[in-house]
């Protein structure tokens, strides 16, 4: 199990098959993520997204139209392209006969040319099930707050030989 929910490769959405290898490459359609998780920037965004692939040990490749700042945040490559869904296709068709790839992606389209070999889930399966890593703190639990008053005093009455 991931720190995001996940156990690699998506082994819990029902999409993708748990037999198969887990993805080594992962392709995501930027824009349409980013509407369909409510996300208030782009870098919110691809730090969520730079986070998740590092988790599952992989790469990713985020592409969104139009034109921006390339970088690289870690093992994810944050793209643009006047045609986010052509470059998408493009890196599906170059990458799928030697890497396992995922597209996440709610096109149809993209998601039908991207061929057999590429494994498909939309952007709402994939963010229903993407959970941001927390951390809980417990606090200590001690005997004597777990007892009623009576029996607490009783207990003591014995430690102390009365």
């Amino acid at each position: 199990m991931t720190g995001f929910g996940l156990s690699p490769g998506f082994s819990r959405l029902s999409p993708y098959d748990a037999s198969m290898p887990e993805p080594t490459l992962y392709l995501f359609d930027g824009h349409n993520l980013l509407h369909a998780g409510g996300y208030t920037d782009v870098c919110e965004l691809t730090d969520e997204l730079a986070n998740f692939v590092a988790v599952n040990g992989a790469r990713g490749v985020v592409v969104f139209d139009g034109t921006g700042e390339e970088s690289e945040i870690g093992p994810l490559s944050v793209r643009y392209a006047p045609h986010a869904d052509t470059l998408l296709e493009r890196l599906a068709a170059e990458h799928r006969q030697r890497e396992r790839v995922c597209l996440i992606s709610s096109d149809a389209a993209i998601r039908g040319t991207s061929g057999q070999e590429v494994r498909n889930i939309s952007s709402g399966a994939f963010l229903r099930d993407l959970e941001s890593p927390t951390h809980v703190e417990y606090e200590a639990s001690r005997l004597r707050d777990r007892i009623d008053p009576e029996t607490r005093a009783r207990l003591e009455q014995l430690r102390r030989g009365l």
